[in-house]
């Protein structure tokens, strides 16, 4: 940064990196902007992880749409308790196509029916990279139909491994079909591309346009997760995705959208670690809380 920051993670630091090269669109007021948290690397329950995000200030969290009655019970039961809204995020690993496909629409038709708090919206981990377009086509096919019928919003994730894994792949789909929405991860093509997107800015531009709720991890051309947004030798990087996120936050601003986040720094091996030890070389927690100050600090009053 231009200004030097000590004390990282607090309050000086996060008003420094919010207020440099700040979006010159008016902020929203506090309730416009909903930031969640990742229980990715929690190791603790579903409630001592909804307790603490409560705690530092989080409007909701975002969980993998349970399988079980069981482990849904748990999850509403902490939710109504902490009085978090939620995000869902469904998805299969099955190698096979047709079992891949089968149980990825099952888990939206019971995130979209049998929910006992209607999600803010749906995050998809869509197909697989190495599926024909046809076959990940049927992905976008069916969560259109489920949110026509439900009214939830239901996103498909920029993100490696699946069918959105590349700008240039992502790009087809879009322009292809006017109903694809995004979930904007966009760390991951920074990695695929091994760049911050320079010579991509026109597809980025209609990916931003479609762009629903906002994964705010900060990737470089080397890999998916800065080992410390804070760190001045990051700095390119997260001002090329402060910039991103300002142009989906002002076209939701604009067009009176619902605004979402979810701090997404992840642990080891996102997270990277020192050799031999396997310990991170910095607090998933602490960051991915800064995050979400940072974000209110920027885009709300």
């Amino acid at each position: 940064m231009s200004t030097a920051i000590t004390g990282l993670g607090t309050l000086s630091a996060i008003e420094t990196i919010a207020q440099e090269h700040a979006p010159s669109f008016e902020k929203v007021n506090a309730g416009s902007i909903k930031i969640l948290a990742t229980n990715w690397g929690y190791e603790g329950t579903v409630d001592a992880f909804c307790a603490a995000a409560k705690k530092e200030g989080y409007d909701g969290a975002e969980f993998w749409w349970p399988q079980n009655q069981k482990d849904r019970d748990e999850l509403f039961a902490a939710l109504k308790k902490h009085d978090l809204q939620v995000g869902f995020l469904c998805g299969s690993g099955l190698k096979d196509y047709v079992a891949h496909l089968d149980f990825f629409k099952k888990s939206i038709d019971a995130a979209t029916t049998k929910s006992e708090i209607k999600p803010l919206y749906i995050n998809c981990h869509s197909g697989r990279d190495h599926f024909s377009y046809d076959q990940n086509k049927a992905f976008i096919d069916h969560t259109s139909e489920a949110s026509d019928k439900s009214g939830i919003p239901i996103y498909h994730e920029t993100h490696r491994a699946r069918m959105l894994f590349a700008a240039h792949i992502a790009k087809n789909f879009i322009e292809k079909d006017p109903k694809l929405k995004l979930t904007l991860d966009i760390s991951h093509w920074c990695n695929v591309a091994e760049t911050l997107l320079e010579d991509q800015e026109e597809t980025v531009k209609l990916a931003l346009s479609r762009a629903g709720h906002i994964h705010a991890r900060i990737g470089h051309p080397e890999g998916p997760q800065v080992n410390d947004p804070r760190a001045p030798e990051w700095e390119s990087a997260l001002k090329a995705h402060l910039a991103w996120w300002d142009v989906v936050v002002e076209r939701k601003i604009k067009s009176g959208e619902q605004i979402t986040f979810l701090t997404e720094f992840g642990p080891p091996h996102y997270m990277p670690t020192v050799p031999f030890t396997n310990q991170p070389l910095a607090n998933q927690w602490e960051i991915n809380v800064f995050m979400m100050h940072l974000l209110r600090k920027r885009y709300s009053k």
